[in-house]
C-alpha cells in the first residue's frame, strides 16, 4: 500500500447492496484490496481476500463447497475463517495456509466492511442511513462505479451550487447561488445548510409537491441540509413546502421531504463505488412514485458521473495543478481535513 493514500483504512465502507450477496462469489475491490463475498448457510456474510494463499489466484473464480471456498486452481479449501481446509494431493495442512477475513456488518440495506485493523471494528461505527429500511420512509437506489478520486465525488455533494448549471433542467434554479448558507463541523461530521424562502420550485420538486397537492402551484420554501459523516457518508436532507407554511420552523406537512443517501466507496485511487438512495416520507406505499424517483434520480447523477470522470481524466492531464477554493467550496474543504486527519493518524504523523 502506498504511504500516500488518501483514504482511512480503519473505517466502515459499503461494499454491496444486502441482496447482492448471497450464495455465489461476489467479486469487488476496497481500497486497492480484492476481496470475494458470500452468504453462509446461516445467511450471515463473510468477506475474504481474493488471493489464495497457493498462487493468489481469485478466490472468486472457485466455489462454495458448503460454507468454503474452493480455489479454481488447485482445490485448495478455506473457511469462513480464511483458514485452509484441505489441500490436495497431502493430508497436513501448512498451519501458514489463510487468507484474511474482513469484519462485516448488515445494516441500512448495505454489507459494510472493514479494511482496517479488524480489533478496531466496532459496529457502532457504522454511519447512520436508517432512512433506508425505515417503514416511516420508502425509496429505492443503485450503484454507479465512478472512474474517479472518491474525494470528487464527495465534493460534489458537498456543494450543490452546481445544480443550477448541471441539473438545470431537473433539480437546479437561480436561488441556489443567490441566498447564504451555514457550515458547522465536528471532529467525525461536516454539515451545510440552506434554505430559499419564496421561491419557484423547479422542474423536479415541483412535480413531487403536485403529487401531494395536484391543485397547488404557488411559491415554495426550499431547503437543503448536507450531513456528511466520515470517511464518506453523506445524506442530505432535502424539500418544498408551501411557502409560509412553517417548513423552516420545522413544520413540514405542507410539503415534501426526500433523503438523498450517498456513501462513496474508494475502489482505487482513481475509482469508486457510488452506492446511493432516494427515500420520502410520503405515498410510501406507491411503486409508481418510488419507480419513478428512482429513475430521475438516475438521470441526474449521470449528468455528475459525466462531469466527474472528466475531472479526474483533467486532473491526470495536469498532476501538479492545485485546486483553488471559493466560498462555496467550504463544507469540502472541512470533509477533506477530517479525511487528512484520519489518514495521518493511521501513518503515526
Amino acid at each position: 500500500m502506498k504511504e500516500t493514500r488518501t483514504y482511512p483504512l480503519n473505517a466502515w465502507y459499503a461494499i454491496a447492496w444486502d441482496h447482492e450477496v448471497g450464495r455465489t462469489l461476489l467479486a469487488r475491490t476496497v481500497c486497492d484490496s480484492p476481496v470475494v463475498l458470500y452468504r453462509r448457510a446461516d445467511g450471515r456474510v463473510t468477506a475474504l481476500a481474493d488471493a489464495c494463499w497457493h498462487r493468489l489466484v481469485p478466490l472468486s473464480m472457485g466455489q462454495l463447497v458448503g460454507d468454503e471456498i474452493q480455489c479454481g486452481y488447485h482445490g485448495i479449501r478455506y473457511d469462513s475463517d480464511g483458514r485452509a481446509t484441505h489441500m490436495p494431493a497431502q493430508e497436513t495442512i501448512n498451519p501458514s495456509a489463510c487468507v484474511r477475513s474482513h469484519p462485516v456488518v448488515e445494516r441500512h440495506r448495505y454489507v459494510w466492511i472493514w479494511p482496517g485493523e479488524p480489533a478496531l471494528a466496532d459496529p457502532d461505527l457504522v454511519p447512520d442511513m436508517h432512512w433506508n429500511d425505515d417503514p416511516a420512509w420508502a425509496g429505492d437506489g443503485t450503484t454507479i462505479r465512478t472512474e474517479c478520486d472518491y474525494r470528487l465525488v464527495l465534493d460534489n455533494l458537498m456543494d450543490l451550487t452546481h445544480e443550477t448549471f448541471l441539473h438545470g433542467g431537473s433539480i437546479g434554479n437561480a436561488e441556489l447561488n443567490e441566498v447564504p448558507f451555514e457550515v458547522t463541523h465536528t471532529d467525525t461530521t461536516v454539515t451545510v445548510s440552506r434554505w430559499m424562502h419564496g421561491i419557484q420550485a423547479p422542474p423536479f420538486w415541483a412535480a413531487q409537491l403536485a403529487e401531494r397537492f395536484p391543485d397547488y402551484s404557488g411559491p415554495v420554501d426550499r431547503w437543503q441540509i448536507i450531513r456528511f459523516e466520515r470517511p464518506s457518508t453523506i445524506c442530505i436532507d432535502v424539500g418544498v413546502a408551501k411557502a409560509g407554511t412553517g417548513a423552516p420552523e420545522g413544520d413540514r406537512g405542507q410539503g415534501v421531504n426526500g433523503y438523498v443517501l450517498n456513501t462513496i466507496t474508494p475502489e482505487t485511487e482513481r475509482a469508486s463505488h457510488y452506492f446511493w438512495a432516494f427515500a420520502r416520507d410520503y405515498q410510501l406505499g406507491d411503486q409508481r412514485v418510488t419507480t419513478q424517483l428512482r429513475e430521475g434520480v438516475s438521470g441526474v447523477f449521470f449528468e455528475d458521473e459525466t462531469m466527474l470522470n472528466a475531472q479526474q481524466r483533467a486532473i491526470e492531464a495536469n498532476p501538479d495543478y492545485d485546486f483553488y477554493n471559493l466560498n462555496i467550496d467550504a463544507g469540502g474543504m472541512w470533509v477533506r481535513r477530517l479525511l487528512d486527519r484520519m489518514v495521518a493518524a493511521e501513518a503515526g504523523l
